[in-house]
Protein backbone atom coordinates (compact mmCIF):
# COMPACT_ATOMS: atom_id res chain seq x y z
CA UNK A 1 0.00 0.00 0.00
CA UNK A 2 1.66 3.31 -1.20
CA UNK A 3 0.67 7.32 0.31
CA UNK A 4 -1.80 7.24 -2.30
CA UNK A 5 -3.61 4.24 -1.43
CA UNK A 6 -3.75 5.59 2.14
CA UNK A 7 -4.92 8.93 0.81
CA UNK A 8 -7.38 7.49 -1.29
CA UNK A 9 -9.21 5.13 1.54
CA UNK A 10 -8.99 8.01 4.47
CA UNK A 11 -10.96 10.50 1.30
CA UNK A 12 -13.65 7.49 0.97
CA UNK A 13 -14.26 7.37 4.89
CA UNK A 14 -14.34 10.82 5.47
CA UNK A 15 -15.61 12.60 2.64
CA UNK A 16 -12.72 14.90 2.32
CA UNK A 17 -11.04 15.67 -1.01
CA UNK A 18 -8.35 14.18 -1.57
CA UNK A 19 -6.44 17.22 -1.78
CA UNK A 20 -7.16 18.20 1.69
CA UNK A 21 -6.61 14.41 3.08
CA UNK A 22 -3.44 14.37 1.51
CA UNK A 23 -2.31 17.36 3.22
CA UNK A 24 -3.49 15.85 6.59
CA UNK A 25 -1.17 12.53 5.78
CA UNK A 26 1.88 14.29 4.65
CA UNK A 27 0.76 16.37 7.85
CA UNK A 28 0.68 13.41 9.90
CA UNK A 29 3.85 11.68 8.36
CA UNK A 30 6.02 15.09 8.96
CA UNK A 31 5.57 15.71 12.38
CA UNK A 32 6.23 11.86 13.18
CA UNK A 33 9.50 12.07 11.75
CA UNK A 34 10.32 15.51 12.64
CA UNK A 35 9.52 14.23 16.61
CA UNK A 36 11.71 11.27 16.10
CA UNK A 37 14.49 13.28 14.71
CA UNK A 38 14.52 15.33 17.61
CA UNK A 39 14.21 12.59 19.75
CA UNK A 40 11.26 12.68 21.45
CA UNK A 41 9.07 9.22 21.81
CA UNK A 42 5.44 9.12 20.14
CA UNK A 43 3.28 6.86 21.24
CA UNK A 44 -0.20 6.10 19.63
CA UNK A 45 -2.30 3.81 21.58
CA UNK A 46 -4.03 1.06 20.02
CA UNK A 47 -1.45 1.36 17.17
CA UNK A 48 2.32 1.34 18.36
CA UNK A 49 6.10 3.48 19.24
CA UNK A 50 7.82 5.47 17.40
CA UNK A 51 11.09 6.39 18.49
CA UNK A 52 15.09 6.82 18.43
CA UNK A 53 17.33 4.20 19.01
CA UNK A 54 21.46 4.89 19.36
CA UNK A 55 23.71 2.66 17.82
CA UNK A 56 27.13 1.70 18.74
CA UNK A 57 30.63 2.93 16.86
CA UNK A 58 31.72 -0.42 15.20
CA UNK A 59 33.79 -1.91 12.41
CA UNK A 60 32.18 -3.02 9.56
CA UNK A 61 33.10 -4.85 6.54
CA UNK A 62 32.51 -3.87 2.60
CA UNK A 63 30.97 -7.10 1.56
CA UNK A 64 32.46 -6.14 -1.90
CA UNK A 65 35.89 -6.02 -0.99
CA UNK A 66 36.05 -7.46 2.24
CA UNK A 67 37.68 -4.12 3.19
CA UNK A 68 37.07 -3.43 7.02
CA UNK A 69 34.95 0.20 7.50
CA UNK A 70 34.41 1.80 10.84
CA UNK A 71 30.79 3.02 11.39
CA UNK A 72 30.44 6.07 13.89
CA UNK A 73 27.47 6.08 16.46
CA UNK A 74 24.33 6.69 14.77
CA UNK A 75 20.57 6.99 15.26
CA UNK A 76 17.87 4.58 13.76
CA UNK A 77 14.44 4.98 13.60
CA UNK A 78 12.43 2.42 15.34
CA UNK A 79 8.69 1.70 15.78
CA UNK A 80 7.23 -0.84 18.03
CA UNK A 81 3.60 -1.95 17.39
CA UNK A 82 1.28 -2.37 19.80
CA UNK A 83 -0.23 -5.62 21.38
CA UNK A 84 -3.73 -4.80 19.19
CA UNK A 85 -1.31 -4.40 15.71
CA UNK A 86 0.27 -7.55 16.67
CA UNK A 87 -3.12 -9.55 17.34
CA UNK A 88 -5.09 -7.78 14.92
CA UNK A 89 -1.73 -9.20 12.13
CA UNK A 90 -1.57 -12.25 13.64
CA UNK A 91 -5.15 -13.17 13.33
CA UNK A 92 -5.47 -12.49 9.84
CA UNK A 93 -2.63 -14.54 8.84
CA UNK A 94 -3.88 -17.53 10.92
CA UNK A 95 -7.40 -17.21 9.02
CA UNK A 96 -5.54 -16.90 5.90
CA UNK A 97 -3.33 -19.80 6.79
CA UNK A 98 -7.10 -21.81 7.96
CA UNK A 99 -8.11 -21.11 4.28
CA UNK A 100 -5.42 -22.75 2.96
CA UNK A 101 -5.49 -25.74 4.39
CA UNK A 102 -9.28 -26.12 3.84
Amino acid sequence: MTKADIVDEISKATGLTKVETKAVVEGVFSCIINAVAEGKRIELRGFGVFKQKSRKPRMARNPKTGELVPLEKRYVPLFKPSPEFFAKVNQSLNEETVQKVS
